[in-house]
């Protein structure tokens, strides 16, 4: 009897872990476990955030990944991995993009601090070669700083912060942010008076349109940085490149008004695409309000006003 009952207690137990077991392995019931495995927490979670890639013109440009449901620190490691060639993220690096760290290049540590992340690589980013070290610098910091809370980027190799280019021994200012610039473009007559600014274009792959920033390094000292802008984004296309702007050259800013950190930009009617519909293309919107966020610290909107009449608001962190 006492055999009889034992063996019965055992099959139930057995039961009972089997149907468990199939209850866990059910996808719809396994979506409030925590995951382990980033691939398989993509596929629930459906997020993306912004990451500075190179595309198929060399280029360093902002595209998305799907990323952890993370912040701060954990979402950095998350797309920095994604600059790794070769690396966990290599699968979901989308068409036309690449991936610019020196492959086997893993993260020894993070640490954030009054908006400054502090990345340590180890030795292998070292690796880069001349003609990418810049590149890979330009990515790294616009990836991080696409970040909210992060304003700036420190980066060190086995623990010892990294001052100079790997392979051309440039020097490095030991803390990182985005005036060290991007798809640098230099038109200067003279070395003194030197502004920069820093424009976002567009570009296309596969029927796809995406951001190129491009700073530009001009004589321009004195100009109004927002004025300069705008008539660089209403000019002809960069020369020899093929990167665009969709805004029309006869587009004019009449005057602006900076409130705390809102920004309202007033233009004549040629900014819309249609006027009887008052509508202004996507890639105006984001080329303006981009470049705009590259000028200003804590830019929160860009308004965009017709003629003393509001037409749209952005928020900077729906598109940072």
């Amino acid at each position: 009897m006492l055999k009889r009952m034992s063996i019965k207690k055992i099959m139930v137990s057995s039961c009972a872990i089997l149907i468990l077991l199939i209850i866990y392995l059910i996808p719809d019931n396994r979506k409030e476990i925590e995951l382990k495995n980033d691939k398989i927490e993509y596929t629930y979670n459906n997020i993306v955030s912004t990451i500075y890639l190179v595309d198929s013109n060399n280029y360093v440009a902002r595209t998305s990944i799907p990323t952890c449901k993370c912040e701060g620190k954990d979402k950095a490691k998350d797309l920095v991995e994604g600059l790794i060639i070769d690396g966990n993220k290599s699968n979901i690096i989308p068409n036309g993009f690449r991936s610019i760290i020196p492959p086997g290049t893993s993260i020894l540590n993070i640490e954030l601090k009054d908006k400054v992340i502090t990345i340590d690589f180890s030795k292998e980013l070292l690796e880069v070669s001349e003609k990418e070290e810049k590149k890979m610098i330009e990515s790294i910091i616009y990836t991080l700083t696409s970040i909210d809370g992060i304003d700036k980027v420190v980066i060190k190799v086995e623990g010892e912060v990294l001052k100079k280019l790997p392979k051309s021994g440039e020097k490095l200012p030991e803390v990182l942010d985005k005036s060290y610039g991007i798809n640098k473009s230099y038109d200067l007559v003279t070395t003194n008076d030197i502004e920069s600014y820093t424009i976002y274009y567009v570009n296309e792959y596969n029927d796809n349109k995406y951001y190129v920033p491009v700073t530009k390094y001009v004589n321009s000292k004195g100009e109004d940085p927002i004025k300069v802008i705008i008539k660089e984004l209403s000019s002809s296309p960069i020369y020899e490149t093929n990167l665009m702007s969709y805004l029309n050259a006869g587009a004019t800013l009449g005057d602006y008004e900076l409130t705390g950190n809102d920004l309202k930009l007033n233009f004549n009617e040629l900014l819309l695409n249609d006027i009887d519909q008052k509508n202004i293309l996507e890639e105006v919107i984001y080329t303006i309000s981009l470049s705009m966020n590259n000028i200003y610290d804590n830019l929160e909107t860009v308004s965009f006003y017709v003629n003393n009449e509001e037409v749209y608001t952005i928020n900077i962190s729906d598109i940072k």
